[in-house]
């Protein structure tokens, strides 16, 4: 893949290509933070939740829901089931727009 850019040494237009290892590579941390944050968040996961992320699984949502494969791997991780939303990168506005139309379903899931 072409990537195009300035070159911040030197302050001019530069292209470079990178392969998929390099992308990896770029983004492997990133992708450790994501599972960590999975982890934490089911491991503080109430038990009576926790029988519904068995059942329902996790939905991804965002632009990250979008990165090739993560889907896989956090099911592979977890050994839950994980989707991706419908629209990920609408999803989260939608559910904050719902969420702030009705502030007793708000204050009903918040956490305290």
């Amino acid at each position: 893949m072409e990537i195009k850019g300035r070159n911040l040494i030197e302050g001019v237009p530069k292209t470079i290509t990178v392969d998929d290892s390099e992308i990896r590579e770029a983004l492997s941390e990133c992708i450790s933070t994501i599972m960590n944050a999975v982890r934490v968040a089911l491991e503080r996961t109430p038990p009576e939740l926790s029988a519904d992320i068995s059942d329902r699984g996790i939905v991804l949502t965002g632009g990250g829901a979008l990165i090739k494969n993560l889907d896989k791997r956090i099911r592979e991780e977890t050994g839950l089931p994980v989707s991706i939303a419908d629209d990920p990168l609408c999803s989260v506005v939608l559910g904050t727009g719902k969420m702030l139309s009705d502030f007793k379903l708000l204050r009903k899931i918040s956490i305290e």
